[in-house]
């Protein structure tokens, strides 16, 4: 980030990661953001303390809120302080935070107001990142689908490293999204639904034991209601309906 530049915030929805959290913060290039804010969401390890050391903004929940709750205070928080851009890094590990300068660079340029890094820019890359072979054909066949949808080329749909400028965030009313894991399904189809300019970045795919992913039938259950997310946008499109995710904020808050 340059002095003169945009103010860049990075938020961390955490839970229970104080064994990872150090390492992606470490990544992070020096100077490139303002502020790390880790909003924790109920965790039963040290991240609060880890994250206190580490002189972090830290933010801690007095009930468990869920993945999309937390989402919901990550963004607050960066808005209220400023924040020109904002960029959300998983403080597991699982997505490379040295491509921070990156992500923010494109939406500074005004290439993008909304980039995501795409795990799967070769298929033997994402499986030998570690990518369950289930994973990576659900992810594929979704993602196929939900741009031809939208009319999008996305490289992936479901990945969790995203840089946002404020103008999406200030347009998208992701206050009424899902406290659940849909809610990153919902905010994509809510910037295709507003025709904001989405783009991605090669990221490299980690998996391993500390790094957080949910179970098959947690898959089952988001890829669902991934669907459902899809056919609302669909009725939507069509004039059919408006599900209230997409009617613009000021209808309705």
């Amino acid at each position: 980030m340059t002095k003169n530049g945009p103010k860049v915030i990075v938020v961390m929805p955490a839970y229970n990661a104080e064994k990872t959290l150090e390492k992606t913060v470490a990544d992070i290039p020096a100077g490139s953001v303002a502020e790390i804010i880790v909003v924790d969401d109920c965790s039963k390890d040290g991240t609060v303390a880890l994250a206190k050391k580490l002189g972090l903004t830290v933010i801690v929940h007095q009930k468990n809120l869920g993945y999309g709750g937390n989402q919901k205070t990550c963004y607050r928080e960066a808005l209220k302080r400023g924040a020109d851009v904002v960029v959300m890094i998983h403080p597991d590990y699982q997505y490379d935070a040295r491509l921070t300068p990156m992500m923010t660079g494109l939406i500074a340029l005004g290439v993008c107001e909304f980039v995501l890094g795409n795990r799967v820019r070769t298929r033997w890359e994402a499986l030998d990142g570690g990518m369950p072979w289930w994973k990576y054909l659900a992810n594929r066949v979704l993602s196929l689908i939900e741009n031809a949808v939208t009319g999008q080329n996305l490289g992936e749909w479901h990945s969790g490293l995203r840089a946002y400028s404020r103008n999406v965030l200030e347009t998208i009313p992701w206050e009424r999204n899902s406290d659940d894991f849909v809610f990153d399904q919902q905010f994509l189809y809510q910037a295709a639904a507003f025709r904001l300019k989405m783009g991605d970045i090669p990221v490299s795919a980690r998996y391993f034991p500390e790094a957080s992913s949910i179970n098959f039938r947690r898959s089952v259950v988001y890829g669902t209601s991934s669907m459902w997310v899809m056919v609302q946008y669909i009725l939507y499109r069509l004039g059919i309906w408006t599900a209230d995710i997409f009617r613009p904020k000021s209808a309705g808050g």
